[in-house]
Parts: structure tokens; sequence; C-alpha cells
């Protein structure tokens, strides 16, 4: 773990050092203010009830752009300059690299998220809410973040060119929201059987996020989705890596 912390702190520290960091996270908050508050009708959505569905409800959809253009120059920008065969010569393993690299990316997505804390702030002065339902709505956030980064860094893995890798990893990540969305499982039922239809929904972030996530409850079979996926694409991302690195 001490060389996996090495490349996160080496990472994290390159967020802060250019304008990406700070740029990113003005966008998210922006966005998530400008949903809240002119979409969602924050103030009305409740009926009355402190809450802040309205606010978490349009994290699924700012993910899927925000998180693979957070993700997209993991490794394409590694590939793209030679630096990565400088990393590789490192004494660390390609798992530790890839590991660092993730949890850099999950955790900067995390201080975003924190930093919307003024809405929990303003909920709690506006009413009562059940503060632990809302910790556990951050924390379904966090998991569903790491999900879609990921699925962009495996993506990244894959070319040297950032703005290929954006584009894939928003349709990817699309195709994992869209499997659980119910118009989409609705045209589904029409031409496949309600079985098949009901495990290509169980792979659905859109599933999990209403069932579970959306209310601020975070069950077992949410935290092994989210795991089981991230195992896999961290995984798909170092087989990836290990088969580019003649390239």
């Amino acid at each position: 773990m001490r060389h996996t912390c090495t490349i996160l702190k080496r990472e994290l520290a390159g967020y802060f050092a250019t304008p990406v960091a700070y740029v990113f996270i003005v966008i998210f908050l922006l966005m998530s203010g400008f949903f809240t508050f002119q979409i969602g009708d924050f103030y009305n959505e409740g009926q009355g009830q402190a809450t802040l569905s309205g606010f978490f409800g349009w994290h699924p959809w700012l993910y899927l752009f925000l998180m693979p253009a957070l993700s997209m120059r993991l490794w394409a920008e590694e590939r793209k300059q030679g630096t990565i065969e400088l990393l590789m010569t490192l004494p660390i393993t390609l798992t530790q690299a890839v590991l660092g690299k993730f949890l850099a990316a999950w955790i900067f997505s995390g201080v975003a998220l924190v930093l919307t804390f003024p809405m929990w702030i303003t909920v709690n002065y506006l009413g009562d809410p059940d503060n632990g339902t809302i910790l556990a709505a951050y924390f379904g956030r966090w998991l569903m973040a790491g999900g879609f980064l990921a699925i962009g860094s495996s993506v990244s893995a894959v070319t040297k060119n950032q703005v290929i890798a954006f584009v894939v990893g928003v349709s990817l990540c699309l195709l994992f929201l869209l499997t659980g969305f119910p118009p989409f499982i609705e045209m589904l039922g029409k031409h496949i059987p309600a079985t098949v239809v009901d495990a290509i929904a169980s792979f659905s972030f859109f599933t999990h996020f209403i069932d579970g996530l959306a209310n601020g409850l975070v069950e077992a079979r949410d935290l092994v989705f989210f795991g089981s996926l991230i195992a896999f694409f961290l995984f798909a991302n170092a087989v990836i890596l290990e088969a580019k690195k003649a390239d």
C-alpha cells in the first residue's frame, strides 16, 4: 500500500498544481446548484419537508459527463506524452499504479462532493431532516462516482486521445444508466422475456440509484454491485495497459 499511496499523493498533487481541479470543482458546484434550484425547484420540491432529494436526484446525470471528463486524462495523457514508460520504471507494480491513480480521482471527486455541504446546512436551517439518511446519500453518491470513474479509467487506457476517451466513456456510462431507465426497460419488455429484462436492469446504475441510493439507503447489494463493478473495470484497466505496453 505504501507505493499505492505514493502514486495517490502524486496524482492528487497533480490535480491541484494545474487549474484542472479548480475548474472541475467550480463547474460541478455551479451545475449542482443550477439543477437543484432552477430545474429541481428546491424550495417547493419537498412539499413542506426538509429533504435533499431534489439535490441528489440530478447526480447520476451530472456524473455521466463530469466523471468521464475527470478520468479521461488518467492514462490517455500518460500514453500521449510517453510518461507511462517513466512511471513503469519506478519500483511499483502495474496494479499499484492503476489503483493509485483511480483512488486519487475518486478522492478528488469526494472532495468536490463534500464542498456541496452548504446544501446540507441550508436544509437543516429550513427544517429538521434525517441527517443519517443524508449522510448515507452522500456515501451512495460517492460510490456511484467510483463506478463511473472506474469505467472512465479503463477507457482512458485504450486510447492516447483524451477527447475519444471522454466520448467513449460517456457512451459506456450512459449504457450503464439507460439499462435501468424505466422507459428503456418498458421498451425492452416488449421484445424480450421479463427475466432477461430484470437481469439487464440489475447491472444498471439507475436501478441501484432508484431502489436505494435515491433515498439515502445503502444496502449490501449496492456495496457488492459497485465494489464488483469497480474491481472488474480496474482489472480491465490493468489488462489493457499490459497489452498496450508495446504501443
